[in-house]
């Protein structure tokens, strides 16, 4: 046998992700709990370390599990309760504790959980630091005679301020006058239910929220930014001026007009940049996006003198290229949008107050300034499969997207990339012709459903 260690790979590109009490079960939330004070805190002698959490039914025993891990190690876990994934990376951050932690699965459905963790920063861990934490857990047997006890045992306490908090800060940053217009909110029955409407009603606004009665099981469910016609419908039979679509654990946002006309996170970053940039606010007049950005968002951004530098999919491969190049404002499609100068994370809060911000400046109806982006007829197909990490090892898959390509010329794109947190193959085709998109994707996605399955 080889005496190389196997480190078993538990974080993907957004945390540990599974299956709730299967394939994320407490006794994993334990030990993650556990290795996260050993591995973050090492030089701190009673480490505090914040846990949020969504409103899915399994986010109690979840948040026991690692709770007992982290006082298990001697620290002191911090309980905040439901708050948006964005409001812990503020307030580790502000409250200079040693670390964050939140317990959500973001868009996907009730049935899976997620563990999330935030340096001291409140920026993501790097990927040392997730190997670390691996480490830790896979030799966790070995930490059974080194545990403290006596005095230097940890505690599990109560933080029943921090959702206050969080909405006090977000109000400071934001200053916006909302008065005389009609927002309408679709909450997921999610992390947002009632930051989100306290915020938008204390700029002004007259604010009607829907989907924001969670009851454990329903978040996500035929709601949220993942299903934007909804908003859509909401918006145009309340009269509303804008809609506002988050995500379960409120990091994102997906905005419709007056008309019910679709806002995705190319426009908005569009708007925002511009409005930046011509207050003079924008770094470098520059902005990260990802591989998924529309082609009309970059010809809209060039029209405007600012550089788009592109990444991989992933809000903490964005935040990295900001860092890298020392700029302030970057996103994704999904309308995942980091403003680095109000918050180390990505939050559809703040990105739906910098779209109003933007909005307000440029004047006139949402539907006529969100022409700043002539979009690009672009299909996105979901391909559920068995065998995601083989994509690049088919021919025939191989062969059509190039043939793909030569069809398509300079007037569209293919890209096909495995999900980072789902069994999924994301199959994107841009075009001219939103049919030809269409047929383009359906044909490479049935490709994909016959190799990966």
């Amino acid at each position: 046998m080889s005496g190389k260690r196997n480190v078993r790979r538990l974080f993907g590109t957004d945390g540990i992700r599974g299956l709730a009490n299967k394939d994320l079960t407490p006794e994993l939330a334990f030990m993650v709990g556990f290795a996260v004070v050993k591995v973050l805190t090492q030089d701190s002698p009673n480490p505090r370390i914040l846990i949020g959490r969504d409103t899915r039914c399994s986010g109690e025993m979840l948040e026991a599990a690692l709770s007992a891990g982290i006082a298990s190690a001697g620290g002191v876990a911090e309980l905040m309760g439901i708050v948006p994934t964005p409001a812990v990376a503020l307030l580790t951050r502000e409250s200079e504790v040693d670390a964050g932690v939140v317990i959500s699965a973001s868009h996907n459905p009730a049935e899976d959980n997620g563990i999330k963790i935030f340096h001291s920063s409140g920026f993501k861990l790097p990927d040392s630091m997730e190997v670390e934490i691996e480490r830790t857990v896979e030799d966790f047997q070995k930490y059974g005679g080194k545990r403290p006890h006596g005095p230097k045992v940890g505690r599990i306490v109560s933080n029943g301020k921090a959702l206050d908090r969080y909405v006090e800060l977000l109000l400071e940053r934001s200053g916006i006058d909302l008065s005389g217009l009609k927002l309408v909110l679709d909450c997921a029955h999610g992390a947002v239910f009632q930051a989100g409407p306290r915020i938008f009603e204390s700029c002004g606004a007259q604010v009607k929220s829907f989907f924001d009665q969670p009851d454990g099981y329903n978040i996500n469910a035929g709601c949220g930014s993942t299903h934007p016609e909804r908003i859509a419908e909401l918006v145009v039979r309340e009269g509303a001026d804008l809609g506002l679509s988050f995500d379960g654990d409120a990091d994102r946002v997906i905005a419709v007009d007056e008309k019910g006309g679709l806002i995705n996170g190319d426009v908005i970053m569009a708007l925002c940049a511009n409005d930046l940039k011509e207050r003079g606010l924008l770094k470098e007049n520059s902005v990260v996006a990802t591989v998924m950005s529309n082609k009309g968002f970059h010809l809209s951004m060039r029209q405007r003198g600012i550089k788009v530098y592109v990444t991989q999919v992933g809000d903490r491969y964005v935040l990295e290229e900001l860092l890298k190049r020392d700029l302030n404002m970057g996103g994704e499609q999904s309308g995942h949008v980091i403003f680095l100068d109000l918050s180390p994370s990505g939050d559809g809060l703040i990105t739906s107050l910098q779209l109003c911000k933007a909005w307000k400046n440029m004047g006139g109806r949402i539907s006529e300034v969100a022409g700043i982006v002539e979009n690009f007829p672009q299909v996105l197909l979901n391909v559920r499969v068995v065998n995601k990490e083989l994509l690049d090892r088919s021919e025939a898959l191989a062969k059509k997207i190039k043939e793909a390509e030569e069809a398509l010329g300079e007037e569209g794109r293919v890209l096909i990339r495995p999900s980072g947190t789902e069994p999924l193959v994301r199959v994107m085709v841009e075009a001219r012709s939103a049919d030809e998109a269409e047929r383009i994707a359906r044909d490479l996605a049935s490709i994909v459903s016959r190799e990966f399955n």
